[in-house]
């Protein structure tokens, strides 16, 4: 069985009795890794339950749909939301503020003085002020390079906020702009929502006073980035923004492009000569840099690949015009691959710098390195995955698969003993730099999550006169090395997963079929778990319905990995509130497994646990109750009583317990659970705070709302610090907290927290979803207690229209 991991909790919350506010309790659901051979189905995230409700004279409580809350005086069903923004307490902001990771500029950068006065020239002010410029080229002209100019200049010039986005990928876009949303103390920008966190950004651009620039790089999806254009003001903010289209859907509404082109013949010379300069090496000007940038397109990029390796080799500008038309490019590079007109003498150079690098690098390690970064993203991606031992091992591999191939290279390698030593991560560090000085690649420590880069147009050169047998070794060697490196999954990493996630979408365009080697590769399940975790269930359950599409297309119709994915977009759809969706799945998966594996198969079992939480989330109260008790029992005997799995299954069938009332018998068994998880996990584990949470809701439910109060004190103030203010299960335990305190009569206490706890629910869920009506109800409750009536019959009013 694959390891398991632990999912959100299940409780009981306390009665919702005279004035009292009810508690939200979702199950607990078992999320397994995915792993070799028959995969465990992974849990439903975060699913809610309903929540028991009564209400005294003069109090209202609200259940999971409000039009069956129970009601007093001066109240009604709601179903509007007031949304209230407000600024979390934090330090201060220190201004300027730089996001996001520009590039660095290239060495002898050209200024290119006739392409700035294009950019320059349209912000002139005036009504007709142009207030984003697009910059439109094709790949390797120096689009990155110019905007990063202006990104450098800015910091100089005093701008107060500078981010550089990588506009290719909506989710980062999104991350970042959430990111940056909170760095500034953007009004609304809680943290539990990336996306209207990026709103609140967009609106405080729009508003500040602050000067700030803003790159979008690499704009591929018009579409999808029209809704994330910031609010350009005159003399206040400015969008500059680099794209390869040139689609009029990039312009209007204040964007002009600027068409970004080759350097002139003269930037050429100019580059070529600085360059040799500024590294003492004019001698090597022979008087062929015109003609050496003509051969070259006056490709920028191609012109840099040959600095570096005149340089490095200390070769005249004549000698490598030679050696550049040596070249067989037709067959290096076919005609129908040179899409952009100048791929050829861009892989000339690569080639000629690669050969040089490997030279130069611990045992000839530059090119199987660029080989495997040309399948991840070129906006970058963490230093940490070259010390994976996925990748380790790949390119010891290499090495040997070298020496091999060429007699006199095998002598030499057998007579060092390379076959028997493995490649080291220092060796690895020393090959990207040396990569790095030929400028095949950017190696930037200072760039978190994005220390290594290599240029699109370079990347792409690689991966055409790359082997087409290694292409699916490198495939598989790139995801295993990004499930090496990805954290967890509970929601801690958002940034970092983002990056992560990013480059899993490039490996898998990149991969083709090579990731649909008779299953579907861990590495598309882990990205679209990640993005649950991180609050993103949108864009779960579109990645869950676009891979199911594939894995029904690519794998037979029994294939365990279909009923995988369709586990997993049940759990978006639960955490979405569209439960009858999730049942659907969950009943057909169950009829699968018990069809495919038998009734009594732990995965079988599993199945069943989810299928019983779904029957709760929908009332179905006797289902759920019977299905558990089956499951209890099965995990007991096949997997034993202290199993990950019969731990969850006892604590959902306490969640059970408590929606019938039964809160005896659900007491009983939290409190095994609590024993069990701080006996075999340890007393700060998140499973164990989970425990931990649960026993406190069930305290309350028996009226021990003092026990309840310092238990729930204790699960928020360590998932504050574990997870972060905003993480979905600190709302959870922060929501739970007023209801105890408004049972100890603590109306103000509660107060402030529901409304926190209801402000993140929107935003996060959405105005309609369960869990915010009741939140919303809760909030209703908490004005009444206060006598504040007219605020709770504003908030419990119908809205219009």
């Amino acid at each position: 069985m694959p390891g398991v991991g632990g999912g959100p909790e299940a409780g009981g919350g306390p009665e919702a009795g005279a004035g009292s506010v009810a508690e939200r309790r979702p199950r607990e659901e078992t999320r397994p890794e995915r792993g070799p051979g028959t995969p465990a189905l992974p849990g439903a995230g975060t699913g809610p339950a309903r929540a028991s409700v009564a209400a005294g004279a003069h109090a209202v409580a609200a259940g999971r749909d409000i039009s069956g809350s129970a009601l007093g005086p001066h109240s009604s069903v709601t179903t509007y939301m007031t949304t209230q923004h407000f600024t979390l307490p934090g330090p201060e902001v220190t201004w300027p503020l730089r996001v996001g990771a520009p590039p660095l500029l290239a060495s002898s950068f050209q200024q290119r003085p006739a392409l700035r006065a294009a950019v320059d020239g349209a912000r002139a002010a005036g009504e007709d002020a142009v207030l984003a410029q697009v910059l439109s080229g094709a790949g390797g002209v120096g689009k990155s390079q110019l905007a990063a100019a202006y990104a450098h200049e800015a910091v100089l010039t005093g701008v107060d906020l500078i981010l550089w986005v990588p506009a290719a990928d909506i989710q980062q876009l999104t991350t970042l702009y959430a990111r940056t949303a909170r760095l500034v103390r953007a009004p609304g920008a809680l943290g539990d929502d990336p996306e209207q966190d990026a709103r609140a950004l967009l609106d405080w651009l729009a508003t500040t006073g602050r000067r700030w620039l803003v790159v979008l790089d690499d704009v591929t999806d018009p579409a999808a980035v029209a809704p994330w254009w910031p609010p350009a003001r005159p003399g206040n903010g400015w969008v500059l923004a680099t794209t390869r289209l040139k689609d009029g859907r990039l312009t209007g509404q204040g964007r002009r492009r600027v068409d970004v082109d080759v350097y002139t013949a003269a930037e050429a010379v100019a580059y070529l000569e600085h360059r040799l300069a500024a590294d003492g090496a004019g001698h090597l000007l022979d008087g062929s840099q015109g003609r050496l940038a003509a051969e070259l397109g006056h490709l920028p990029l191609a012109v840099g690949h040959a600095a570096a390796y005149v340089l490095d080799q200390q070769l005249g500008c004549g000698a490598y015009l030679d050696l550049l038309r040596e070249r067989r490019l037709a067959e290096l590079l076919p005609a129908w691959a040179d899409t952009e007109n100048y791929g050829r003498p861009i892989t000339a150079t690569l080639l000629l710098s690669l050969t040089a690098a490997e030279a130069a690098s611990p045992r000839g390690l530059a090119r199987p390195v660029l080989e495997l970064a040309a399948l991840l993203d070129p906006a970058g991606h963490p230093a940490a995955l070259w010390d994976s031992e996925t990748v380790l091992a790949h390119l010891t591999e290499a090495v040997a698969d070298t020496a091999d191939a060429d007699p006199a290279r095998a002598a030499e390698v057998r007579a060092e003993e390379v076959r028997a030593a493995e490649v080291r991560a220092e060796e690895v560090r020393d090959t990207l730099l040396v990569l790095h000085r030929y400028a095949l690649l950017t190696y930037d420590s200072r760039t978190t999550h994005h220390e290594v880069r290599v240029h699109a147009l370079t990347a792409r050169a690689v991966r055409e006169t790359t082997r087409r047998a290694l292409r699916v070794v490198l495939a598989q060697t790139a995801a295993e090395a990004l499930l090496d490196i990805w954290p967890p999954v509970d929601g801690t990493r958002a940034d970092l997963n983002a990056v992560l996630r990013a480059n899993a979408d490039t490996v898998a365009h990149h991969a083709g079929g090579h990731l649909w080697d008779g299953e579907a590769h861990s590495l598309l399940f882990q990205a679209g778990k990640s993005l649950l975790a991180d609050g993103l269930p949108h864009a779960a359950l579109t990645h869950w319905e676009e891979l199911l599409t594939k894995a029904e297309d690519l794998l037979g119709a029994d294939h365990s990995d279909i009923d995988l994915v369709r586990a997993n977009l049940a759990a978006a759809y639960g955490a979405l509130g569209r439960y009858q969706e999730a049942l659907h799945l969950h009943e057909q998966v169950l009829d699968n497994r018990v069809r495919l594996l038998g009734d009594d198969h732990p995965d079988t079992n599993l199945v069943r646990s989810h299928l019983a939480g779904t029957y709760s989330d929908l009332g179905r109260d006797d289902e759920a109750l019977h299905l558990m008790r089956r499951v209890v029992a099965d995990y007991d005997r096949l997997l034993g009583a202290d199993h990950p799995h019969t731990h969850t299954a006892r604590n959902n069938l306490a969640a059970t317990y408590n929606d019938l009332g039964q809160y005896s018998e659900a007491l009983h068994l939290l409190e095994e659970v609590l024993a069990a998880r701080e006996r075999l996990l340890g007393d700060d584990h998140p499973d164990t705070h989970r425990a931990r949470h649960n026993l406190a809701t069930s305290y309350g439910h028996l009226g021990r709302h003092q026990e309840a109060l310092d238990l729930t004190q204790r699960v928020l103030a360590a998932r504050e610090r574990l997870l972060g203010d905003d993480h979905p299960e600190t709302l959870l335990a922060r929501n739970n907290l007023a209801g105890a305190h408004s049972n100890l009569g603590r109306h103000h206490d509660a107060l402030r927290l529901i409304e926190r706890a209801l402000e993140g629910y929107v935003r996060l869920l959405g105005d309609d979803h369960p869990d915010t009506r009741l939140a919303r109800g809760n909030l209703v409750a908490v004005y009444r207690n206060l006598g504040r009536h007219d605020e709770a019959d504003r908030l419990s009013r119908p809205a219009e229209g």
